[in-house]
């Protein structure tokens, strides 16, 4: 008999803990280390191996992810990653996970207590967006997959249930969302049935919201050439500049032309916990389903997006799973009611749910909706902060948590200068900043939502993009390649903690003096 438990349980669990502690101490010290680090060829090669046909020592494994893989993750841990919306995680989710897979609940169904932990959170979730307490909904990877289900279920409510058996062939089904919607939309029709091209990508305002005149418009064109109408999907937090529609007048238009309305707040939903925010998201409860997720702005691990759908009814005629295996019964483990995979596509599913329970049960809500808040309240200093700068420009106006910028005190291709700038400050592993497209002009997009981000936090990534692009511009008039910039030649603290070396932690928070640069 070959069994996969240890010999010696002993061991086993001197090595838990040893990970467990190894892990509090990473999360602990995120701040002493780089943002970011580029894995070296060398430890790529040492990674890729044949399949191993004989066993290894737990212990000497875990020594390899502690070489090969801890030091060179994302970074979306640390306080100054600020380039994608990555939530920064949460140490009590983090334990959650190791509960969830010491369990190994399959959440496809039947009758089990990790699959009340889910309704519990799909309920939370409901009251969250203001929708009724009888909504239905379902946790997935993440909101890509959530839009998915929301057109599928959109489609079905528009076709029927036949749809299931005959497809969409000759349906010519039309959607409407705004040219500034995230490209899983797109993407949601193409794995429809629909394709991308029946998705009409609505022109957006100053303010980068969806123009309600242009989507009217469209419609009434759409009907006259024989289309079909079924979907209108808003947006709450857009990618680029994080607007967020009139999701309002978007609920008043469907409900006029009796089409589904679907939001993707991906991270934006989150702005219902925070009571200044909320009014930006007035319209969300009318919505037919949202999509959003919790590993953004509520910090749970990844993954743990989700689904909401106001008519259950509509979720379960799109996905009602009929096949003898999954026959429910009155009694035994078979019962339960309606199982998780009647609500998408998924039968094979993890216990994300406790990640998130317990994420909601240690900080509450209220206290989540402080993190949203906090993090609008940086994104709105470091806007003020660019705008006193002379070599910086904004770029779009800030609704959420995210500024779009660039470095305009040089001469030439300032595209390229300001994708230079980006990549120096992430490969000194000072920050995390990206870039994207504003108005047709490459910018520096500082996405603000990890809990741990400070005041101190938005000056030293400015601090570092300002003297990136000095070097840059000086290098570029002298025809030299600009010097490499490390962490610990960059900063100092200007009043009273002199120089930092470098591999000395950068200055802590709450230091009370801010971080500047060396000449």
């Amino acid at each position: 008999m070959h069994s996969l438990d240890p010999a010696d349980w002993s061991e086993l669990r001197a090595l838990g803990h040893r990970m467990i502690d190894d892990m509090v101490d990473h999360l602990a010290t995120l701040r002493d280390g780089p943002v970011w680090r580029p894995m070296p060829e060398a430890l790529r090669r040492d990674l890729r191996q044949p399949l191993p046909q004989e066993p290894a020592a737990a212990a000497a494994v875990y020594e390899d992810f502690r070489r090969l893989v801890q030091p060179y993750a994302t970074g979306n841990l640390h306080p100054r990653f600020m380039g994608w919306v990555h939530g920064g995680g949460n140490p009590v989710g983090m334990l959650a996970e190791l509960l969830a897979a010491g369990l190994n609940a399959n959440l496809g169904g039947r009758d089990h207590a990790p699959i009340e932990v889910e309704r519990q959170v799909i309920a939370w979730a409901a009251e969250m967006l203001g929708f009724p307490a009888d909504a239905s909904g379902v946790l997935v990877t993440g909101t890509s997959i959530a839009n998915l289900i929301g057109v599928l279920v959109a489609r079905s409510a528009c076709l029927g249930p036949a749809v299931r058996r005959e497809g969409v062939s000759g349906s010519r089904l039309v959607a409407y969302t705004s040219a500034a919607a995230h490209g899983c939309l797109p993407q949601a029709m193409d794995m429809a049935g629909l394709g991308r091209d029946a998705l009409r990508m609505i022109p957006f305002d100053q303010h980068g919201r969806m123009r309600i005149d242009a989507l009217t418009r469209r419609i009434a064109r759409d009907r006259a050439l024989g289309l079909r109408p079924f979907l209108i999907a808003g947006t709450a937090g857009t990618v680029d500049i994080g607007a967020v529609d009139d999701l309002a007048a978007l609920a008043d238009v469907a409900a006029r032309e009796s089409l589904w309305f679907h939001i993707d707040a991906a991270y934006g939903a989150m702005a219902m916990l925070a009571p200044s925010l909320r009014p930006l998201l007035a319209g969300i409860e009318r919505a037919d389903s949202v999509a959003f997720d919790f590993h953004k702005w509520a910090q749970v691990p990844y993954d743990a997006g989700c689904i909401m759908v106001r008519d259950a009814a509509s979720q379960v005629a799109t996905f009602g799973a009929e096949a003898a295996y999954l026959r429910r019964e009155q009694r035994g483990l078979a019962g339960g009611g309606i199982w998780p995979c009647d609500l998408g596509p998924d039968l094979s599913r993890s216990f994300r749910a406790l990640k998130v329970w317990m994420t909601l049960r240690v900080y509450g809500a209220r206290r989540l909706g402080e993190v949203v808040r906090q993090s609008c309240d940086l994104a709105a200093a470091l806007a003020a902060r660019v705008d006193r700068e002379p070599a910086l420009q904004r770029l779009a106006p800030v609704t959420l948590n995210i500024v779009c910028f660039r470095y305009i005190a040089a001469d030439g291709d300032l595209d390229r200068l300001n994708a230079e700038i980006v990549a120096d400050v992430q490969e000194a592993g000072i920050a995390a900043p990206s870039t994207t497209t504003v108005n047709g002009a490459l910018a520096i997009r500082a996405a603000i939502v990890n809990h741990r981000t400070t005041c101190a936090d938005i000056d030293i990534l400015v601090d570092a993009i300002l003297e990136c692009g000095r070097r840059r511009a000086r290098a570029g008039r002298q025809n030299k390649v600009p010097p490499v910039i490390h962490r610990g030649q960059v900063y100092r603290e200007a009043s009273r903690l002199g120089d930092v070396g470098a591999n000395d932690p950068l200055p802590a928070p709450g230091a009370g003096t801010r971080a500047a640069l060396l000449p």
